[in-house]
């Protein structure tokens, strides 16, 4: 043999014993590393083998049928447990599916990761048509509160550190990170691999409020005849359950939970103004914001809704720029919710002095006879149902399953089931948050029932469901413990409407009639059709107590909705009548 095959020879051999780690593995290992254990997503060019290799190495991997409710179902886990909740897609139309459930988790403050595959670089920037060619880091960066894009596999570590802290530091959000297909294939030396690997510590610190923010808070609190806490989902996400307890009843302070705040202290917690929420705003003098926003949902702080009197707002909230955006904040206390509420709780534990009884006996005045108003309403076994008579069999459900987790979107079924269904337990009511948008029942609620194990109530309006409804496969195939109650009343809002001409059937009208029921046992579930509040209550209990997938078709007068629940004053209203 030649002395230059003899060389070949020897480096071929030291090749082939030399171990080697590619951009798959890498993603893989770098996502181990900091904890994530369960992707959601869609698979497909190029990021099936990522599926399939993720799986492999102990990653729970949950397909979808669509990327939209995979993406939500990856908020909604970041939401539950405070780590980033990761949905991996396709490039191109799947990268866009998945950012509308990534723009809605950076509006509602959950932290998610959209991992996409994309096109080559060099073919996307001199547009020369590459397979689903788009540049998606542009397209994601103004939607999102980070994108990041790795080209290279030395970097990969890098890149999901990057995405982690980005997403659960500060104000928590949503994270786009861009993988090239040609960036899976690099190989690299495994060791260095490894060493390229980057565990984020201490990824969302505590940060603490200024003592002179906390006094500057406490000596307004102090000034109040009639004060009110308001609970946003931000003090959900926290998880600081038993500060802001502790701190409640410390003050003997009414608080109005938003949401997806229910739960932190039960509705039926003496002080809690659930009930009256149209008061207590409206007579409130200095008002306590938890985590929550002044945003539409509380009419920005101003208007009729908030009354005649003056009022102060304290707000508590990690992100600077959130005070003064739509009133004047006279106490703004800035810092992460368990640091702040301990450090009110500090000050008030000696010499508070505790509300009025004229101001806690009006508001439980009024709470009584809102509840004895709309008690009868509740109890009403009639056929067809109405959306209260129907909601008043599931609020007896919830009562006897705190543990569940209730998802919740519709119009009149949001709306209604908001004040009605009394929540017990923390982070137990998942609905449309902040943007109000449809769609999220499906993906949320794989998404609970993956993360917690709990038992799950989706109640949807017949319109919401029809924008996941598909995913009732997914909760098949995965044997999820998940029931779903469909309010079927024809159509949105109501399925009365008709054309004015007489072609086609009213832009708001479904198929009279429909049984989604039929649809869950087309996969293998359970279906029930049901016209009474006593067999939705029967058929509900059964569901959950079996942890099979199940489907309630609840046949809903179509007659008894309203126009966009209670935001109908948003839908603007012709004021030109044609001739």
């Amino acid at each position: 043999m030649s002395a230059v095959a003899q060389v070949i020879d020897v480096n071929a051999a030291t090749e082939a014993e030399q171990d080697l780690t590619d951009g798959f593995h890498l993603v893989i290992d770098a996502l181990k590393l900091n904890g994530i254990d369960t992707i959601y997503g869609v698979p497909g060019i190029p990021i099936t083998d990522l599926g399939r290799m993720a799986q492999a190495e102990g990653i729970r991997v949950i397909s979808f049928r669509h990327e939209q409710n995979a993406g939500n179902a990856a908020a909604i886990a970041g939401f539950l447990t405070k780590k980033p909740g990761i949905c991996l897609t396709v490039s191109a139309p799947g990268f866009l599916n998945g950012l509308t459930a990534l723009a809605n988790a950076t509006t509602n403050c959950f932290p998610m990761i959209l991992i996409s595959g994309s096109s080559e670089r060099e073919i996307v920037d001199l547009q020369q048509g590459d397979y689903e060619e788009m540049d998606q880091l542009a397209i994601a960066k103004p939607l999102c509160k980070a994108a990041f894009r790795v080209l290279h596999a030395a970097d990969i570590g890098i890149g999901v550190a990057r995405a982690i802290r980005a997403a659960v530091s500060g104000r928590p959000g949503g994270v786009y990170l861009d993988l090239p297909a040609k960036l899976f294939s690099q190989v690299m030396d495994a060791k260095a691999g490894e060493q390229s690997l980057v565990k984020v510590i201490d990824a969302a610190p505590e940060q603490l409020p200024s003592p002179a923010a906390v006094k500057r808070a406490i000596e307004v609190l102090k000034s109040a005849k009639k004060p009110l806490i308001i609970l946003g989902k931000g003090a959900a996400y926290s998880q600081a359950d038993e500060e802001l307890r502790s701190f409640i009843e410390t003050t003997g302070i009414p608080f109005l939970p938003m949401s997806m705040a229910k739960g932190i202290l039960p509705d039926t917690h003496p002080l809690s103004a659930g009930a009256a929420r149209s008061t207590v705003l409206k007579d409130s003098d200095v008002v306590l914001l938890i985590g929550a926003r002044l945003n539409w949902l509380l009419s920005h702080g101003k208007g009729k809704t908030w009354g005649d009197a003056p009022k102060k707002f304290i707000q508590i909230d990690i992100e600077p720029k959130e005070m003064d955006s739509n009133v004047e904040i006279v106490a703004p206390l800035v810092g992460d919710i368990g640091s702040v509420v301990s450090a009110l709780l500090d000050e008030v534990k000696t010499g508070w002095q505790a509300p009025s009884a004229e101001w806690t006996g009006a508001i439980n005045a009024r709470k009584e006879a809102n509840i004895a108003k709309m008690g009868q309403r509740l109890l009403k076994n009639s056929t067809p149902m109405d959306f209260h008579s129907a909601l008043g069999a599931l609020k007896q459900v919830i009562k006897d399953r705190p543990d569940a987790i209730l998802v919740n979107e519709g119009a009149n079924t949001l709306d209604l089931a908001r004040g009605i269904i009394d929540m017990y337990e923390p982070r137990k009511r998942l609905d449309v948050g902040t943007w109000g948008v449809m769609g999220i029942g499906m993906g949320f609620a794989v998404g609970a029932a993956v993360e917690t194990g709990k038992p799950v109530l989706a109640v949807e309006g017949d319109s919401a469901f029809g924008f996941s409804g598909m995913e009732v496969e997914t909760i098949c195939r995965y044997n999820l413990p998940v029931t779903i109650v469909i309010f079927n009343n024809n159509g949105i809002y109501r399925g009365v409407d008709v054309d004015p001409t007489g072609r086609d059937p009213a832009t708001t009208v479904f198929v009279p009639d429909s049984r989604y029921d039929k649809m869950m046992e087309a996969f293998g579930g359970v279906g029930f059709h049901v016209t009474t509040p006593d067999e939705l209550k029967k058929a509900v209990e059964e569901g959950m107590k079996s942890g099979k997938p199940t489907l309630v078709n609840a046949v809903i007068d179509p007659a008894a909705g309203s126009e966009s629940g209670n935001i109908g004053s948003l839908n603007p209203q012709s004021v030109v009548k044609k001739k």
